[in-house]
């Protein structure tokens, strides 16, 4: 970003994050770095930095946190809310975050794919046929069958699923 770029800011997104179910703890941070410093993913990553999310909430930079791919780095550990000294739900904000971001459409293809994957077949990643074959003729037992009819039936309704299976 060079001098003359401004960054647009909302100063009601922190509050509005705040009223969601588990970003209510989100105006307690005072930065003090802990769920960065212990975050397992921030440790392999240059840019992954839970700390540096909370503080563009904070700031209201809406619009650059929902379209940052590092958002979706997050493994939901939790280290990061076990941690913390001011009981911040950190990687509970990540997701409404991530949630948000969804609802605008900007969830990474990458989930998008997964997401259908789970509710064709109920699992993550679609198996190719070679694979299936492969463990035929090695003598290995077939896969068990993925129950897709129960995943869709419990995940009716949850928003993420319904906006990044076709943004409804």
């Amino acid at each position: 970003m060079n001098e003359r770029e401004t960054v647009k800011s909302d100063p009601q997104f922190k509050y509005e994050v705040s009223k969601m179910h588990g970003g209510e703890n989100l105006l307690r941070c005072f930065q003090c770095g802990t769920c960065t410093s212990d975050c397992p993913i921030a440790k392999f990553s240059e840019t992954y930095r839970p700390r540096q999310i909370i503080r563009m909430v904070q700031f209201g930079m809406k619009d650059d946190v929902l379209k940052s791919d590092t958002l979706w780095l997050c493994a939901s550990c939790f280290t990061c809310t076990d941690r913390c000294p001011q009981d911040v739900e950190v990687a509970s904000v990540i997701r409404v975050l991530r949630n948000l971001a969804a609802q605008q459409g900007l969830a990474p293809q990458m989930f998008k794919d997964q997401c259908a994957s789970i509710m064709e077949s109920g699992y993550a990643y679609r198996i190719p046929e070679s694979r299936l074959k492969k463990r035929e003729s090695t003598g290995l037992p077939p896969l068990p069958k993925g129950n897709a009819e129960s995943i869709c039936k419990s995940l009716k309704g949850v928003d993420f699923v319904d906006h990044v299976q076709g943004g409804k």
